[in-house]
């Protein structure tokens, strides 16, 4: 058996994700947004929490580490650049490091943009990311720090993962960030019919995480700042990727 996930909603907007072994019975919380919640989705699935992956220092996602650290006694790995915003922490990860999960193995991308402590969990084996607020569905996070070179390379290599990759975010923005791509991208046929996706899913209280890769590069208008049309909707024709991707994000900043 492999990797058994279950999502759900915390806060208003935040998405919490229990990831599953069932070989071993370990099981990592991604992130703490909310106690809660989280143990409500641990009573439903008959799980029992091992772990938390902490994908960066921001309080809706790490709330709620220290109750659950109590409660069950549960190992906390979190980023290294976030060592002093993450005290309850018993492992620090970087680039280029591996974390357990039972016999389930994530590799630790360092994904900065939204942040610069901010990482991402990458199973491969089950081609699962855990992306944080790096990407959402048809969208991605705010530019808090570092530059848009930074983040423009985080979303390429996320955007080079198959095209069958399940990417998990942090947040249900699906459809505010549908109706910004909808604006810079108004020809897209895919964006369109996704859009429709996303609002049958909210009628009836689901949403669309995870998304697939192949979905978010055809829909997603921060993965398609190479594509012309998207330049000429901020008014980058020939201009490097990057620049437009830059030109997207501060317009949708002020959407």
């Amino acid at each position: 058996m492999s990797i058994q996930i279950h999502a759900f909603l915390c806060r208003e907007d935040n998405i919490g994700a229990l990831v599953h072994d069932p070989k071993t019975g370990a099981c990592a919380a991604i992130d703490a947004p909310e106690e809660g919640p989280i143990l409500k989705a641990l009573e439903q699935t008959g799980w029992s929490l091992s772990d938390i992956l902490v994908t960066h220092r921001h309080a809706d996602h790490v709330a709620a580490i220290a109750p659950l650290k109590e409660r069950f006694d549960c190992r906390v790995i979190a980023p290294l650049k976030a060592e002093d915003a993450v005290p309850d922490a018993d492992m620090f990860v970087r680039e280029g490091d591996f974390v357990q999960v039972g016999d389930l193995r994530a590799d630790v991308w360092e994904t900065p943009g939204h942040c610069d402590d901010h990482v991402s969990y990458w199973f491969a084996a089950d081609r699962v990311i855990f992306a944080g607020d790096t990407i959402f569905t048809l969208g991605c996070g705010r530019l808090l720090e570092g530059t848009y070179p930074t983040f423009w390379a985080s979303l390429q290599r996320i955007a080079a993962l198959p095209e069958d990759a399940r990417v998990y975010s942090g947040h249900d923005y699906t459809l505010s960030n549908g109706r910004f791509a909808l604006a810079a991208d108004p020809d897209n046929a895919a964006l369109k019919e996704r859009m429709k996706e996303a609002e049958a899913a909210k009628a009836e209280g689901r949403f669309l995480i995870p998304s697939m890769i192949g979905a978010e590069k055809a829909t997603n208008p921060f993965l398609r700042a190479d594509r012309p049309e998207l330049a000429r909707s901020v008014g980058k024709e020939g201009a490097p990727p990057v620049e437009v991707f830059q030109a997207l994000r501060e317009w949708k900043n002020r959407f």
